[in-house]
């Protein structure tokens, strides 16, 4: 039989999609779903051996003990099958020299994520997520945004700022110190939020930024 030569072409499938089908995918973003992972991580050790200098460097660092227990919290919470994906549907960046003065960065697609600053000798979190998340009405509208919600996700008010990046339904949330960067990912609808913008951006192909991935962060945000 000929091909029916005026069907539509067969989208090709990308993303998180090779994985995990939509149903899982949503059950998981809203916590109603344990993932199983792949048991062994695909790893090269050229690409480790590569940001060792930099990660030692971050670990002299007064920050350094926050840094990876947070960055394990994220990783355990807000990555889906993070061993099957790693590198090149996600990728952390360690980043101690570089001027603007983030340590890491997790970053999927062409798209930041969430990213860890220096703020004297504590932290500053910056997560990227959907505005329509944080809207008293649900919709990407900038003056909507739900102040005394955020404020309730962190140890003091003080601690939680906001902005908005170039972008549809994007929105950028500060938090500062590390005692409310932990409560800020114990949240459920953070953790919901999170997990949704993470998801859209993994379905969008591969990470761009495979080449600057440090495995040693990738064995803190796998552990556990």
């Amino acid at each position: 039989m000929a091909p029916d030569m005026s069907a539509p072409p067969r989208r090709s499938t990308t993303g998180l999609r090779k994985f995990l089908d939509p149903e899982q995918q949503r059950d998981w973003m809203e916590g109603e779903a344990e993932l199983i992972d792949a048991e062994e991580r695909l790893e090269s050790l050229e690409q480790r051996f590569k940001y060792v200098a930099r990660y030692e460097k971050l670990l002299r660092r007064p920050q350094a003990q926050d840094i990876l227990e947070i960055l394990r919290l994220y990783g355990q919470s807000c990555i889906p099958i993070p061993r099957k994906t790693e590198r090149h549907y996600w990728s952390v960046s360690c980043l101690p020299s570089t001027s603007d003065k983030p340590l890491i960065r997790v970053n999927a697609s062409w798209m930041e994520l969430f990213t860890l600053y220096a703020d004297g000798e504590g932290l500053r979190a910056r997560f990227l997520v959907h505005l329509s998340h944080f809207t008293t009405d649900h919709s990407p509208a900038q003056g909507d945004v739900d102040e005394p919600f955020l404020e309730d996700c962190v140890a003091t008010p003080e601690d939680v700022g906001y902005f908005f990046p170039r972008g549809e339904d994007i929105f950028g949330i500060t938090v500062r110190g590390s005692a409310s960067i932990r409560k800020f990912l114990a949240e459920r609808r953070i953790l919901r939020a999170i997990r949704t913008f993470n998801v859209t951006h993994m379905n969008r192909g591969r990470n761009a930024y495979q080449a600057s991935h440090c495995y040693s962060l990738g064995d803190t945000m796998l552990a556990g």
